[in-house]
């Protein structure tokens, strides 16, 4: 665990920065295009989440360091915890469930872009390390492992909802129907049953890393 508050505020600032103007990026407000209907999709819930989490650690950070108290820079850490698995989970499905289906896709949306590197790979990553070095150990508790479900239970719950009542995310270039759900693996117009599969493996995959985190934390020495 690094204590060094000066460090951990560089890197946060930073962190937030690159987190911030790729969110922006993805709104388009940088290039005016401004589409909030992209705050639908997971990507930019859970990166949102980020940047707010990095907000409050910064604003912690430098309190602290302003007023010399003493100690380490790991503050929530069950709750960064929890987000990080989150954001995780971005990084882990778009870079192997969805990334693979663009290199075979006719499309002009540039997945090389910033904005869409830092949304699915430089903010989940970055927060995920930031845990990594400045949360004190043996903090978590075991039922932080499910507190990472909630979310992303109440996204499909919410997204599916507004799905079926009718709610369209974009036309199809394959058959030119309606797409109503965010991804092609709980698109229940699309794959049916299959859907819940997908759904049941993903939350799976969270438990195990929730897991990972859990176990990995009680083996942690104290610095």
């Amino acid at each position: 665990m690094v204590k060094s508050r000066q460090f951990a505020l560089i890197y946060r600032v930073t962190a937030f920065t690159i987190a911030t103007a790729g969110f922006l990026a993805m709104l388009g407000i940088t290039v005016d295009t401004f589409a909030p209907e992209i705050m639908m999709f997971y990507t930019m819930q859970s990166n949102l989440m980020g940047i707010v989490l990095f907000g409050i650690l910064i604003f912690k950070t430098s309190r602290d360091l302003y007023k010399n108290q003493s100690g380490h820079s790991g503050y929530y850490p069950r709750l960064e915890m929890v987000v990080s698995v989150i954001l995780f989970l971005t990084f882990f499905v778009y870079w192997t469930l969805l990334a693979p289906q663009m290199f075979t896709m006719e499309t002009d949306f540039n997945m090389w872009s910033f904005g869409n590197f830092a949304t699915h790979a430089f903010t989940p990553l970055l927060l995920l390390l930031d845990y990594i070095l400045f949360s004190p150990p043996r903090n978590l508790k075991y039922r932080d492992v499910y507190y990472i479900l909630i979310y992303p239970f109440f996204y499909i719950l919410f997204t599916s909802i507004a799905g079926l009542l009718g709610y369209v995310y974009f036309i199809s270039a394959e058959d030119g129907l309606p797409v109503r759900f965010p991804y092609f693996f709980f698109d229940f117009d699309r794959i049916g049953a299959l859907s819940f599969a997908f759904i049941g493996g993903l939350m799976i995959f969270l438990l195990i890393i929730g897991h990972v985190f859990y176990f990995v934390d009680k083996r942690r020495k104290p610095n």
